[in-house]
């Protein structure tokens, strides 16, 4: 079952009722009460100063494993609460990561790459553009990607992206659509933190990050063949809304359907959040030693019978 994605963008008081999650709206003339059955929720976004949580209520929502993303002034998700332990066998699957091979953790990362350069060929494809190249790239990213080929391809993929903008950079702190681009991928961020906490295994010990400043460097390596995705779907908003220097509600609105998107892998359809944990799933079991392949989306088989943009 699809897990919901609930935002918060106004004063608000959550709590927890009979296991499911009670909103009381504050300000309204008449107060509205809703309820929500907490097992039905995935996410929360919540991006206002004045909403409250109940203690009750955090602590149900991480027994659920729900994600819970809070965002800062200028509405951007600036942080991400996970529950410590959701899976049955936490400290077996723990020792089975950190006592993970190198080359284990190299061919991973292989996959991983090119997984990621096949969907980003796909977006291009489906953009009007060439993807030759990018399936090149793909065709030669070798054990660890020792030859940075994700860099190379990344710098191709970004200068075709946005046609008309061929003077794009993609930077955190750049402009638009940088902006939509963060939102997106903080979302898919906690989508994945979420499915590899529920796999029993540890979002911060990565198969190819290994900046000591981020806590997420697992999910940074996992949610790769994910971004064009969310870069497709930044397209889209573009396209429709050319002038989206603001994160309307609106914008908000499509970017929060991300765990909804519907992807391919192995053959099989399903929401996007459900087919993060069968990427989850997988990557449990290369380190458990019973498998030795990742289940990644396959935008590029997908999308075959798709017209372009």
């Amino acid at each position: 079952m699809i897990k919901r994605t609930l935002y918060f963008g106004n004063p608000a008081q959550l709590r927890k009722k009979d296991m499911q999650l009670q909103i009381d709206l504050v300000g309204d003339a008449e107060k509205q009460i809703v309820t929500i059955p907490i097992e039905d929720i995935g996410v929360v976004v919540l991006d206002h100063p004045q909403i409250m949580l109940s203690q009750a209520l955090i602590a149900a929502l991480n027994e659920n494993n729900v994600a819970i993303i809070n965002c800062d002034a200028k509405h951007l998700p600036l942080g991400l609460m996970l529950p410590m332990f959701s899976h049955h066998a936490f400290t077996e699957r723990m020792y089975q990561q950190i006592e993970s091979s190198m080359p284990l953790r190299k061919n991973l990362w292989q996959q991983t790459v090119m997984a990621k350069i096949k969907n980003q060929a796909a977006v291009l494809q489906l953009s009007g553009f060439d993807d030759a190249k990018m399936k090149y790239y793909a065709s030669i990213v070798k054990s660890g990607d020792t030859e940075n080929v994700e860099g190379r391809a990344a710098a191709w993929y970004w200068q075709h992206l946005f046609g008309d903008e061929h003077d794009f950079n993609r930077d955190r702190f750049g402009d638009s659509p940088n902006h939509l681009l963060n939102y997106g991928y903080a979302v898919l961020l906690a989508i994945v933190a979420r499915g590899l906490v529920s796999s029993g295994l540890l979002p911060s010990m990565g198969i190819h990050h290994r900046n000591k400043y981020n806590p997420w460097c697992l999910a940074s390596d996992i949610m790769e063949p994910y971004r064009p995705y969310v870069d497709k779907l930044v397209l889209e908003i573009r396209r429709k809304n050319p002038d989206t220097e603001v994160l309307t509600p609106e914008i908000k609105k499509q970017l929060l359907q991300i765990p909804a998107m519907d992807v391919k892998i192995d053959g099989k359809m399903s929401p996007l959040m459900v087919g993060l944990q069968r990427t989850t799933a997988s990557l449990s079991a290369c380190f458990e030693g019973t498998n030795r392949k990742l289940l990644y989306p396959e935008m590029n088989t997908y999308f075959d019978n798709n017209k372009p943009f």
